[in-house]
């Protein structure tokens, strides 16, 4: 069963020498229950397709072929009325700094009771039951004296536990959290992953987690998703892609990261940057970067192949090339 369905999604923008493509072709799904990770570096699209799915995609960006299904519902060409009403009811947000989801000038409890009966038929008492439910449930103590408090009497942590209660105020079935813990310190995000989890299990809600840091992609994702130049690069099992990494930009961000267990002096580093939107190669993106391209990977770009228990967009894994099946296998030694 499939919750949100994201099929040939692009989107681009206007620029003085044409159209700039930010995403080009990305497909993927999420079930009910489950948290899906999307990582990649700084530009790879990856807060653009959460945009795109809440509706909230800054002009003059445009999403200008594709699909977006939320319970087999279309979603990507409705007025701006009615997603406001989805993204309400259907769907939640979680986005990076708390204090740009908070008015300052609201108790939190007022936020929360808006938002609730805004979305729910309920009366005020009861919506404020459960506004302070909603607290309890995200960790706040002594939440029937704190709902009446404002944002800036909060730590950042709390502020963000605020958020998920907003986010899960109107029961939605998908959350999208844009780098929910970046702003927060390594207890206070632990406590943060735990609570999402927790919460996706016990409500049977899906989440996209949009973040860059491959150790909250391990400790809380089912699947993973990685993003490059606005493609989906590889998406597979998250212990899959970390343990056996079937594309090489997957391969070379795995390798960049410290290991406890080794004992080396420098990081691995993968050489150059992400092209910019309007310096695209030809081919596969990553070309330029990859210790494994070669000729088809400079005029031909690939698709999603299957490669074991993943999919990689990479040519080592085209079945009708069986000559290149050592170079793929080298790629997790």
């Amino acid at each position: 069963m499939t919750l949100l369905q994201v099929q040939n999604l692009v989107v681009e923008f206007p620029h003085r020498r044409g159209l700039l493509r930010a995403l080009d072709d990305v497909s993927f799904e999420i079930a009910p229950g489950e948290i899906l990770g999307v990582v990649g570096e700084s530009g790879a699209g990856k807060s653009l397709t959460g945009a795109s799915i809440i509706g909230l995609l800054e002009p003059p960006g445009r999403i200008a072929s594709g699909e977006i299904r939320l319970d087999g519902q279309r979603i990507d060409q409705l007025d701006h009325e009615t997603m406001r009403h989805i993204r309400g009811r259907k769907i939640g947000a979680i986005f990076q700094d708390p204090l740009t989801s908070l008015n300052p000038l609201y108790t939190i409890g007022r936020q929360l009771i808006e938002t609730i009966r805004t979305h729910l038929p309920v009366g005020e008492s009861e919506a404020r039951k459960r506004a302070i439910g909603l607290l309890q449930d995200t960790g706040i103590p002594a939440a029937e004296q704190r709902i009446d408090h404002f944002p800036h009497q909060f730590s950042g942590g709390m502020r963000q536990r605020v958020v998920i209660a907003l986010a899960l105020a109107a029961e939605p079935k998908l959350i999208v959290a844009d780098e929910p813990t970046t702003a927060l310190d390594v207890s206070i995000q632990a406590q943060i992953i735990q609570l999402l989890k927790r919460i996706c299990k016990e409500r049977g809600a899906a989440v996209m987690l949009i973040t860059h840091d491959m150790g909250v992609i391990a400790e809380s994702c089912d699947r993973v998703a990685v993003m490059y130049a606005g493609r989906v690069a590889e998406i597979g099992p998250v212990h899959e892609v970390i343990h056996q990494p079937a594309h090489p930009y997957t391969a070379g961000l795995m390798a960049s990261i410290p290991d406890m267990e080794m004992d080396r002096e420098r990081l691995n580093q993968i050489d150059g940057t992400m092209p910019r939107l309007n310096a695209i190669p030809t081919g596969c993106a990553y070309n330029p970067r990859c210790p494994r391209a070669f000729d088809r990977c400079r005029v031909e770009r690939p698709d999603l192949l299957h490669a074991g228990a993943t999919r990689a967009a990479c040519w080592l894994h085209d079945p009708r090339d069986a000559h290149l099946d050592t170079r793929a296998k080298g790629m997790a030694a």
